[in-house]
C-alpha cells in the first residue's frame, strides 16, 4: 500500500506542475492561486501538525517563536543573497532565488514523504489519514513549483527539472522512513521552521507578485480559491 502512495504521490505533483507550465500565459494567476495554497498549507496543516507534534515537549508560544525564527532565517537570506536589484529579468541572481524557493518546497515534500511512512509505522488507518492529507495538496505543490521557478526568470526546461525533484521527494521520503523515524520533538521544531519559510514565500513573493502587474479581482479570488482548497482538503482528509 504504501509503495502505491508513493507512486501517486509523484503522479499527482507532476500533474500540477504541468497543468502550471501548459497555463503560463496566465502566471498571474497561477501564482495569486499559488499564494493562497501556501498559506493554505502554513495555517491549515503545517502548523496545526507542527502545535500537535510538539505539545508534548513545548508551549505553543515556543512552537510560534519558531515558525517567526523560520520566516526571519529565510527573510535575512532572501535579502541578503537575492537582494540586489537586477537590470535583466532573467539575471542569475533571480534565477537562484527560484531555485532556493523551489527546493525549500522539495525539502517540504519529502517531509510530507516521511510523515506518511511515519504515520504508518503506528497504524494503517493513520497512515492513510496522513496520506490522504498529502495527496490532495501535491497538486498544488507541483503548481507552486513551477510559478515560483518561472516567475523569477527561470526557464521551463530549468522549472521541469525541479518539478521532477519535488515530485520524487515524496517518495524519497516514504523510502526513508522506512530506514529511520527521527524524534517527534525534532520533527515538530523542523514543520516549525517550514511554517516560517512558507509564510514568506506565499505573503512576501507569490502574493505581491500575482497582484504587481494584473491588480485585478480575479488574482485575488484565485488566491481565496487557492486556500480554500488547502482548507477543504485537509478537513476532508482529517474526516476520513
Amino acid at each position: 500500500m504504501i509503495f502505491i502512495i508513493a507512486i501517486i504521490a509523484v503522479a499527482t505533483t507532476f500533474l500540477g506542475g504541468l497543468f502550471a507550465l501548459r497555463f503560463k500565459d496566465k502566471l498571474h494567476l497561477i501564482l495569486g492561486f499559488s499564494a493562497g495554497a501556501v498559506l493554505g498549507v502554513v495555517f491549515f496543516d503545517l502548523m496545526p501538525e507542527a502545535l500537535h507534534l510538539s505539545e508534548k515537549f513545548f508551549q505553543p508560544a515556543a512552537i510560534i517563536t519558531i515558525v517567526a525564527l523560520g520566516f526571519l532565517i529565510y527573510l535575512i537570506f532572501d535579502r541578503l543573497h537575492f537582494g540586489y536589484p537586477c537590470v535583466d529579468e532573467h539575471c542569475e541572481r533571480m534565477i537562484e532565488r527560484g531555485d532556493f524557493g523551489a527546493g525549500s518546497l522539495a525539502f517540504h515534500s519529502f517531509l510530507d514523504g516521511l510523515a506518511v511512512g511515519f504515520a504508518f509505522q503506528v497504524s494503517s488507518a493513520v497512515g492513510l489519514v496522513v496520506a490522504v492529507a498529502v495527496l490532495v495538496h501535491d497538486f498544488s505543490d507541483g503548481i507552486n513549483t513551477i510559478a515560483l521557478v518561472l516567475k523569477n526568470g527561470g526557464s521551463p526546461g530549468r522549472a521541469r527539472r525541479w518539478l521532477a525533484t519535488d515530485a520524487l521527494a515524496p517518495a524519497a521520503g516514504i523510502l526513508v522512513s522506512l530506514l529511520y523515524q527521527p524524534p517527534e520533538k525534532i520533527l515538530g521544531i523542523i514543520l516549525a521552521l517550514f511554517c516560517g519559510f512558507f509564510f514568506y514565500i506565499g505573503a512576501a513573493e507569490l502574493l505581491p507578485e500575482s497582484h504587481h502587474a494584473h491588480p485585478t479581482v480575479w488574482t485575488t479570488i484565485a488566491t481565496i480559491f487557492g486556500g480554500a482548497v488547502i482548507f477543504v482538503a485537509v478537513q476532508l482528509a482529517g474526516g476520513v
